[in-house]
């Protein structure tokens, strides 16, 4: 009874850790997208601190974990979280990426002839921040409904994608002048669609922690 009781006071733990590195990515999110509307270089500075801080907590968090399976023995359920675990911290790392991706992309084409299709990337940036506020409130509530629904959020990121290719790549046709900043608009809108993926990977991994199946969303 004692063991298991240490193993919840951990598992609490590295919950309360995974869920700082969510937030701190989430925040980030929106400061990447806050400086693509604005500029500022002190969000830049404080996006690119961000990262680093959120690469030292996953491996907190991964350690934590390490040590848990290692001394506690843990088993069906709780065994299944700490597996997923590893699915979380790996795809917030990514995310965070492609945070820093949006910020750089941002501070290149800024001064450039106006994209209407800028829009589309805050579209997707905005939708990935809300896609991941509720994916991870559904890792905490262990809730395999709320991780479905907050999968099913990528499809917006998918159809804004689709559509922003479609657009920038006739674009390209017409005005060969903005061949060089419509391809960094191209390689952007790439990265938001693969930060979708990796949400929805996060949701993927709720489920097979409280159900123990493997479900792929969103294919």
């Amino acid at each position: 009874m004692q063991t298991r009781s240490l193993l919840s006071e951990e598992l609490k733990a590295l919950r309360h850790e995974l869920t700082l590195m969510s937030s701190r990515v989430e925040e980030d999110l929106g400061k990447a997208l806050a400086y693509l509307r604005e500029g500022s270089e002190e969000l830049e500075k404080e996006v690119k601190e961000s990262g680093k801080k959120v690469d030292a907590l996953q491996l907190k968090i991964e350690d934590m974990a390490l040590v848990l399976i290692a001394t506690q023995q843990p088993v069906a359920r709780d065994l299944r979280e700490l597996i997923t675990v590893f699915k979380i911290t790996a795809s917030l790392e990514r995310i965070g990426d492609y945070g820093l991706h949006l910020l750089k992309a941002a501070k290149k084409l800024s001064g450039r002839a106006p994209f209407h299709s800028i829009e589309q990337i805050e579209t997707m940036a905005e939708t990935g921040q809300k896609m991941l506020k509720a994916a991870f409130s559904a890792y905490l509530t262990q809730d395999p409904d709320a991780a479905r629904k907050a999968a099913a959020m990528d499809e917006t990121i998918d159809n804004e994608h689709k559509t922003l290719t479609e657009e920038v790549l006739a674009l390209m046709k017409e005005k060969h002048k903005l061949i060089k900043p419509a391809a960094r608009l191209l390689k952007l809108s790439g990265y938001m669609e693969r930060l979708g993926d990796h949400i929805t990977s996060i949701c993927e991994g709720v489920i097979y922690m409280v159900k123990g199946r493997h479900e792929e969303l969103n294919d």
